[in-house]
């Protein structure tokens, strides 16, 4: 599989008036770089939703090590840390463009559900997914 790391400006609204990027605004960051992985793997998340399936947030964690500003472009390295067919966990790594300063490192826990917020086991609904995070779970691109 050959998943690109995901890239983006930082927007002024984005910003504090310390004019650096507000710290709620990492959270987004990581969902945008979610919902772009699940894209490059085959699994947008419209598809899913269509099957009945959620993927609800159950933990996020983030680690603040240097501002990022206005109109930097921030690139992500997402890793699918640990898969067990029902929960998934990720970790994150947001660098400025060139990869030579680290701005936070993050974590997210999820989980997959019905509309009714049950739990389903991801192997029985949706095999090809289940396949898929078996794979990139060995994938680390950095």
């Amino acid at each position: 599989m050959d998943y690109k790391i995901f890239k983006r400006a930082v927007n002024y609204y984005e910003t504090d008036k310390m004019q650096v990027v507000h710290h709620s605004n990492y959270i987004r960051f990581l969902e945008e770089c979610r919902m772009d992985f699940l894209k490059q793997i085959g699994f947008d998340y419209d598809l899913l939703e269509e099957a009945g399936i959620m993927i609800p947030v159950l933990s996020v964690s983030c680690n603040y090590r240097t501002p990022a500003r206005f109109g930097e472009v921030i690139t992500i390295v997402p890793k699918v840390e640990r898969f067990h067919g029902v929960k998934f966990d990720m970790s994150y790594k947001i660098y400025n463009e060139d990869m030579t300063v680290l701005h936070n490192d993050a974590t997210s826990s999820h989980c997959f559900v019905d509309f009714d917020f049950k739990p389903v086991r991801i192997d029985k609904l949706m095999p090809e997914l289940c396949e898929m995070f078996k794979e990139v779970v060995k994938i680390d691109l950095i």
